[in-house]
């Protein structure tokens, strides 16, 4: 007589953080640091609900309970953790059910690699292979600088646009549709690369798309048009080094900014003018225009 391996369902560790949405970035790095190995993020503007107006919901997956229990230590002192564990092998592609095809613009659909656009119709339809990049499009930020980017359509023909916090590479490629000749884009976080190349490929652009983690400041050469979907309060603190990157006369579209932060994200911008502001939710995004 054999005996049997007992067979049981394993349970795959997660941590649930509530946190005001302008701190959102600095925790996100807080936690793949803490040994996440992805991080989810959710507001009003997604599938599944976050807490309130102004607040998300950070989602982190870990290898291990022991790892987990670890950020849970490390962030309790200054967030509402909980645990918010999966049971099953789903897991890893779990957060796959909440990303379907979706209008991101009036010309453009966005679908993942293993979807297809169904009845969604658009002039353009973008692949997006989100990996562990923020920028799905989902996110109202995000939703709101590939509109701006729409609406100045007729400026990207033929121009180099800069990508700044590039996440996914949404932003690049989105203007690529739209008639601009190439991207130079750049994030902090290294695994970015490997995603925007991807999703270049897939789109068959890789050929016009430049990534890599050079810091604004240290990027070569004016754009006619940048953009820069991060937080107020590194938008702020990076004002000098990424307006100096547009060129006379160019247009720079900011977002992660709540609505509340507005007036200080323009002040820290001035000379440059603003151009155009749009709302979703309690987020906004703000065209401003460098003097020829």
């Amino acid at each position: 007589m054999h005996n049997q391996p007992n067979e049981t369902t394993p349970t795959f560790p997660r941590v649930a953080v509530e946190l005001r949405a302008e701190d959102a970035d600095l925790l996100i790095a807080e936690l793949f640091e803490l040994g996440a190995l992805g991080v989810e993020e959710r507001d009003q503007s997604t599938l599944e609900r976050s807490t309130g107006a102004g607040h998300v919901t950070m989602l982190a997956s870990f290898a291990s309970k022991q790892e987990a229990d670890g950020a849970m230590a490390a962030l309790g002192d200054r967030f509402t953790v909980r645990r918010d564990d999966v049971v099953g092998d789903a897991w890893r592609d779990a957060w796959k059910d909440g990303f379907k095809p979706f209008r991101l613009t009036d010309a453009i659909v966005v679908r993942p690699p293993w979807e297809t656009a169904g009845e969604l119709k658009g002039r353009y339809v973008l692949t997006l292979e989100p990996g562990r990049a923020f920028g799905t499009g989902l996110h109202a930020t995000t939703m709101l600088v590939a509109r701006a980017l729409e609406h100045h359509a007729a400026e990207l023909a033929g121009v180099r646009l800069l990508d700044v916090g590039c996440g996914t590479g949404i932003l690049g490629l989105v203007a690529l549709l739209h008639g601009a000749s190439s991207v130079r884009a750049v994030d902090n976080d290294p695994d970015v690369v490997g995603v925007v190349e991807e999703n270049a490929e897939a789109n068959a652009m890789r050929d016009r798309v430049v990534v890599d983690t050079t810091d604004v400041s240290q990027v070569a050469g004016e754009h006619a048009v940048v953009v820069a979907n991060i937080e107020a309060l590194v938008l702020t603190r990076m004002a000098p080094a990424l307006s100096g990157r547009v060129a006379s006369g160019g247009l720079l579209i900011l977002s992660g900014v709540l609505d509340e932060q507005k007036d200080g994200v323009v002040a820290a911008y001035a000379p440059l003018v603003v151009e155009q502001v749009t709302a979703m939710d309690e987020w906004v995004a703000i065209a401003l225009r460098k003097p020829a």
